[in-house]
């Protein structure tokens, strides 16, 4: 096989390591090869044991790689989204004294020149979104390659994350004997499975429920420009059902899964299970709606917490609704509930790929539509992040004499604001020092909290 046709997706989870290989054949992708292995040294989607990360990726990867029958080398891995922060950006420089036509390197100058303002930052640019370029003025340009001209400017969005989160991830996966080739932000890469075309372009929350945490995501114009994180998700539920049952984690975990369901309104009030309690010697029986009470409990409290940001910035205004996925989205009746929560349209986003029907396999297999799904540019802006932020300086400082750069925050109506698209992380142990989004407008009905909603953060 031709390896530049290969992917190989690795979703470093708190509770499994999950690895997608794909062939891409003519645009269209097929799955080869699947490996899962229980996580260790992982807590709420954060390594925090590089050694034991490590071994469970090499296990993973070994399970991916006999069923694919061929040697993976290579990944594309997710970032969580726990501490990601958003940001405009823009670059411009000088084509030439005189109109000349715009290559390649004119367009990874440009891009090196917004980074530029990151590079004082203690985080790490994960990914450089490319939104439009203009050429002597002519704006919203997809790729001015081959075009004429004798100024290039370009403006984007900048996905950071602290170094340390990268910096464990990168060693986990050397450790491991792997290289990366790109990096991706969770919800960036559960965007392109997740949703349809007219949901990523006219907005759209998704929100994803792993193990260690939940975040929602709000993506609009095919770009993430909101992202809220609640370090609560599918653990901490268990745990709720081992103390109220007083059970152990494996058997709340038991029937979790296969008696549990998110909304208590759909399940029996007489129907019961057989649960193990400790200090019993026989088992006893459980009511299906007391299970269903107990999950529904700490999810209604994951969803009440992301419902508050996502009121604040008007994002529940937008027409795509909300898409749930990972692992606690195979909870029956979480759409139901969603919708009760939420008051909107809420659905679950399942991958339809033979062996890999459930929605903790989601991320990894959009790691493997986001590296397959590039487009040049985007190719282009992936490799001037996968260097270092000396070498793109140092080679902004060897343009031509005729070549000004400049790199620069977008601080006009027209840009995102920064205050606005930094992540939230809702910490129940220190809230009240959570920075807050500060609603500018009051909108008076639904269409004009739409169009507040996308002047604050998409225009």
């Amino acid at each position: 096989m031709n390896n530049s046709e290969i992917f190989v997706g690795l979703d470093i989870g708190t509770s499994s390591i999950k690895v997608i290989v794909a062939e891409s054949v003519a645009g269209k992708v097929n799955i080869i090869g699947v490996g899962s292995q229980r996580s260790e040294g992982v807590s709420r989607g954060v390594i925090v044991d590089i050694d034991k990360a490590s071994d469970s990726i090499k296990n993973a990867i070994k399970k991916a790689e006999k069923q694919a029958n061929l040697k993976i080398d290579e990944v594309i891995v997710n970032i969580p989204s726990g501490q990601l922060e958003i940001s405009s950006c823009q670059g411009m420089i000088a084509v030439g004294t005189q109109s000349k036509e715009i290559t390649e390197k004119d367009v990874r100058q440009v891009m090196s020149a917004a980074m530029l303002q990151n590079s004082q930052s203690q985080n790490e640019i994960v990914t450089l979104k490319p939104l439009k370029f203009s050429v002597d003025g002519f704006n919203n340009i997809r790729d001015p390659r081959g075009m004429i001209g004798v100024r290039l400017e370009m403006s984007g969005i900048l996905y950071t994350v602290p170094r340390g989160i990268v910096h464990n991830i990168q060693m986990a996966v050397k450790k491991a004997g792997l290289s990366i080739s790109h990096e991706v932000v969770a919800p960036v890469a559960l965007s392109n499975i997740a949703l349809s075309e007219g949901e990523k372009n006219f907005g759209s929350i998704i929100i994803e429920m792993g193990a260690g945490q939940t975040s929602a995501s709000v993506i609009h114009d095919k770009s993430l420009k909101f992202i809220d994180t609640d370090y609560e998700g599918g653990n901490h539920i268990t745990h709720d059902i081992s103390v109220v049952l007083n059970t152990n984690v494996e058997n709340a975990s038991h029937y979790k899964i296969y008696y549990g369901n998110a909304d208590s309104t759909l399940v029996s009030q007489t129907e019961t299970f057989p649960a193990e309690i400790v200090g019993k010697s026989s088992t006893e029986n459980i009511s299906l709606s007391y299970l269903s009470e107990i999950i529904e409990a700490r999810i209604e409290q994951i969803f009440n917490r992301l419902k508050k940001k996502l009121v604040e910035t008007n994002a529940l205004d937008l027409p795509g609704g909300i898409i749930i996925t990972g692992g606690v989205a195979a909870t029956p009746g979480i759409d139901s509930l969603a919708k009760r929560i939420f008051g909107i349209q809420a659905k679950v986003y399942t991958p339809e790929q033979v062996g890999m029907r459930y929605p903790s396999f989601s991320i990894g297999l959009g790691n493997v539509y986001y590296a397959a799904m590039l487009s040049d540019i985007d190719k282009i802006a992936n490799s001037i992040v996968s260097g270092s932020m000396s070498n793109l300086q140092s080679t902004n400082n060897q343009s031509n004499g005729n070549s000004g750069i400049m790199g620069r925050f977008s601080r006009n109506e027209e840009s995102l604001p920064q205050e606005n698209t930094r992540s939230y992380s809702n910490r129940n142990d220190n809230k009240d020092n959570q920075n807050k989004v500060q609603t500018k407008e009051k909108v008076k009905n639904a269409g004009e909290a739409v169009k507040g909603f996308w002047n604050k953060f998409f225009d």
